[in-house]
This record gives structure tokens, C-alpha cells and sequence, in this order.
């Protein structure tokens, strides 16, 4: 252990991280970096429980004259958004992940880094082996495929758990404490075409939108920053309004929760308008990059001779798809008025994949408004069914409502003004957490969410802060050594 990272404080934190890094964990993929937090468990004689979904239980006693103090349930979840850039070969269902130094910063050769939320397992994992610290009885709850639907926790059964408090420590700004956030909903619309033969004369393209930042769908929707899909669509529906454009095939996107970063479409133009088409997309890139100039510098728009395809989508589909791509909305649809700077309802337009004879259209919808979720994910709905799409829905999940006179927020924010002399930041936070999902099912339970500083989560670009992680642990083991007697 602690090859690249192990000389970083708090070692015991940084250690476990470095081997999370080693164990393959996509959503739904967990069994190898599960097996790795049991053997923990059961390395340190501790109570290890599983759950029929997979999610894992650790009990550790009070110390010593701790007994009588509440319990403390310290949560995170074991998978990670596999993302890469698409010119680096990585298989992220057996492939480690390959950490590494960048000054304050630890970020991964070309993929995600999956500190979100790896480093919070590795604090729980941390808690659990330190024998240097003062807390009441803590369980460690690790759950299961959060990434890609919050399943793990919804299928919690109610009794399992039997903390007084939970602490949620997969928030990503360090000084910030969140005691609420988003519920949200996936809406997927699925175009059925029909498959004509390419057509004589034409000549085939790639089209390619590359080189966005990409980032959490929750946490960077507000900034502005370029959605590959509708950047790709815009060229596409702007051309073809006049001239003659043939899709093969588009893709763009690879997760719900993540803006779409790159996105690429086969298409045909007749010979004749090669080089019409060739001087249109460049001067599309030139405007576009003008627009995203301040939040997007590397972005480009780019089209490459590609190999004839044998078929094409009919034009009465391929216009109904573009005109549906252009109207649906992405980004934010209202800000709080309540918490100031909280994003209180948005949508992404997040992956488009072109399979055999369909067209399939994720997105994604979030508020902290019940009423509002259902508001835009109508909103988006009815846009595809003007197009004549078919429509799925996901079981969505329900927000977490913020408690401002939370007992474990007051322990927390005298903790921090104890070691830093200053308040610090309470906020909700527009992303969903599984704090929502569990303050269902455990209604009597206090919550907060904490973490370290993160950037870029979800993106190839995710970094996670080194000096905000002492600061992290110093304030959890502070928060443990401070947790009010039990009633």
C-alpha cells in the first residue's frame, strides 16, 4: 500500500484510497472493491454485515466511556462513474485505476478518478482501523450503485440500520456542510427509423464535437458549459435546413448524471457540396468557440472522411430527431429563491446512442421541489412526443429537505468554529444524495453531508485537493470526539 500516495497525511486515509484505486468498481460492477471493504471488516475483528443487494454494514463499538453517546452511521457509496477520453484505452471492469500527482492534486491518467466517492469510503475505512480516536458506536454503511440510480439505497430495509445520525461524506467543498439537496428523474426517449439505402453520390463524414469539460450534471449545470449533443445537433439542424444532409448514425454522451463532453455523428453529403460542407463546419467551429470562448477554450468541431455506411435513417425521422434535439431543453430551468446560488430545477440532455433501427435519448431531470420535477420532466416529455418518440421513465428519487436546526449541523458548525474561528458555509446542494433516499426509509435519523475539496467529478478531469484532506479528517474525528449523549 501507499506507493504514489502513501507518504500524504493522513497516511491511513490515503492508504486506503490508493487501494481503492486498484479495484475495478463501475455501478453495478462493485463484487471486487466489495470483497476489499469486507476483508477490512473482518481483518479488524469487526461486525460485517451484507445486505441481499450488497450493501455492506460495518459495526465498531464505543471507546472507552464513549458508550453512551448516540450512534453515528458513516456513509458512502463503493462505485464510481467510469468515464475516459476516447484515445485512451482503458477497461474500467478490470483495469486499476492509476492515480497520480499534480502538485495540491491527485488526479488519473486520462479516466475518472473516482474520489467521489472514493475518498469518503477510505475515511469510513480510516475510522474503522484507527485506534487513536474517541467516538461512540459507528457503523460504516457502504452502499452499492449510486452512480447510476441510487439503487443501493433504495433497496435499504428499514431496521438495518441503527444510527441515531448519519454523516454522508460524499459532498466535494471542503468548509461547505449540505443539509439538503435534489430529487430527480431520468426521462429517455427512443426514435424508431427506418433504414434506406445510402445514397449514390455522397460522400460520408464524421462529425465531431470534442474537447468540453464535461462535469456532474447536479454540481456544473449552472456554469454554462457546452453540451456536446446539442453543439453536434446545432450544426447538423442548421445545415440541413437548405441543403442535403443524410445521418447514419449519431452518438454523443456517456452517463445520466454527466454532461455529454464529446459527441460524434456518420454523415452524407452529395459530392458536389464537399467542399460547401467542409467550409461550413469551419466557420461553425469559429462561432462556436467564440461563444463558449471564457468556459470551453478547448472545444472543437471537426468533420474527417469516414467509410461510406451501407444504410441512412429516413428524412421524415432524421428531421423529427433534429427538431426534437434543438427544442428539448438542457441547463438550468429556475435558481432558488430561498438559498441564494442553489439551482433549484434543471435538465440534461445527457447520452444519445444509435442501435440498429432505434435512436435512444437519455435525460435527466433534477429539483428540490417535488412539484417541479414533475413539471419539467413534462416539460421535456412533451417535446419528444411532438415528435412522435416513445417515452420510458426512471423510479426517480425523492430530495432531502434541509433541517436548519439539525443537532448534528449545530455539532458541526461549533466544531468548525471551534478549530477554525469561523462559521462555515451551510448549503443544499443541487445533485442528488442518498440522504434523501435514506431519510425515507429512517425518518427519525439527523443528517449532514461533508467532504473534501473535488473538481471535475465525473470527467476525466476530476482532481481531488490534498491539503483539504487532512482538514476533512481533522473535522470527522473533531465531529466523532463531539457527538451528543443519547437520550
Amino acid at each position: 500500500m501507499g506507493e504514489i500516495l502513501g507518504h500524504l497525511k493522513p497516511a491511513l486515509v490515503w492508504n486506503h484510497f490508493e487501494e481503492i484505486c486498484k479495484y475495478p468498481r463501475p455501478s453495478k460492477k462493485e463484487e471486487k472493491i466489495a470483497q476489499y471493504v469486507v476483508s477490512v471488516g473482518k481483518r479488524l475483528g469487526l461486525e460485517v454485515e451484507k445486505d441481499k443487494f450488497g450493501n455492506i454494514l460495518i459495526r465498531k463499538p464505543a471507546t472507552p466511556g464513549m458508550e453512551n453517546r448516540k450512534t453515528v452511521t458513516l456513509q458512502s457509496h463503493i462505485d464510481m462513474v467510469c468515464e475516459k477520453n476516447r484515445d485512451v484505452e482503458h477497461d474500467f471492469d478490470n483495469d486499476p485505476i492509476q492515480p497520480y500527482i499534480d502538485g495540491d492534486w491527485v488526479k488519473a491518467k486520462g479516466t475518472t478518478l473516482g474520489a467521489d466517492n472514493g475518498i469518503g469510503v477510505a475515511a469510513a475505512l480510516a475510522v474503522l482501523e484507527s485506534n487513536d480516536l474517541q467516538h461512540g458506536p459507528i457503523e460504516a454503511l457502504f452502499t452499492l450503485d449510486e452512480e447510476t440510480g441510487l439503487t443501493g439505497a433504495s433497496s435499504l430495509k428499514k431496521g438495518w440500520l441503527k444510527g441515531d445520525i448519519l454523516i454522508n461524506m460524499d459532498s466535494e467543498e471542503l468548509g461547505t456542510l449540505y443539509i439538503g439537496c435534489a430529487g430527480g428523474k431520468n426521462t429517455q426517449a427512443k426514435f424508431k427509423f427506418k433504414p434506406e439505402k445510402s445514397p449514390r453520390n455522397y460522400v460520408a463524414f464524421e462529425a465531431k464535437v470534442a474537447g468540453l469539460k464535461g462535469g456532474h450534471s447536479g454540481l456544473e449545470i449552472h456554469v454554462g458549459r457546452g453540451n456536446a449533443i446539442k453543439i453536434l445537433n446545432r450544426l447538423l439542424w442548421t445545415y440541413s435546413r437548405d441543403k442535403k444532409l443524410r445521418i447514419a448514425k449519431i452518438e454523443g454522451g456517456n452517463k445520466h448524471n454527466a454532461i455529454p463532453r464529446e459527441a460524434f455523428a456518420v454523415i452524407l453529403v452529395p459530392k458536389a457540396d464537399e467542399k460547401k460542407f467542409k467550409k461550413f463546419v469551419a466557420e461553425y467551429n469559429t462561432t462556436v468557440k467564440d461563444e463558449f470562448a471564457t468556459v470551453e477554450p478547448d472545444l472543437s468541431v471537426s468533420v474527417e472522411k469516414h467509410q461510406m455506411p451501407d444504410k441512412v435513417m429516413d428524412e421524415k425521422t432524421q428531421a423529427k430527431l433534429l427538431n426534437a434535439l434543438y427544442a428539448v431543453p438542457h441547463g438550468v430551468i429556475k435558481m432558488s429563491a430561498d438559498i441564494p446560488e442553489l439551482v433549484e430545477t434543471s435538465t440534461n440532455l445527457a447520452t444519445i446512442v444509435t442501435d440498429g433501427k432505434f435512436v435512444n435519448i437519455v435525460t435527466s431531470q433534477r429539483s428540490s421541489v417535488a412539484s417541479e420535477i414533475k413539471d419539467i420532466t413534462n416539460m421535456v416529455s412533451a417535446v419528444f412526443e411532438l415528435a412522435g418518440a416513445e417515452l420510458n421513465y426512471g423510479d426517480g428519487y425523492p430530495g432531502w429537505k434541509p433541517d436548519v436546526h439539525s443537532e448534528i449541523l449545530q455539532v458541526f458548525k461549533s466544531t468548525f468554529a471551534n478549530m477554525y474561528g469561523k462559521e462555515p458555509e451551510v448549503k443544499a446542494i443541487h445533485a442528488g444524495l442518498e440522504c434523501g433516499i435514506i431519510k425515507e426509509k429512517y425518518p427519525q435519523m439527523d443528517m449532514i453531508s461533508f467532504g473534501p475539496t473535488m473538481f471535475g467529478v465525473h470527467s476525466p478531469d476530476e482532481r481531488l485537493q490534498i491539503s483539504t484532506v487532512p482538514e476533512f479528517w481533522n473535522q470527522l474525528v473533531n465531529v466523532l470526539k463531539n457527538i451528543p449523549v443519547k437520550s
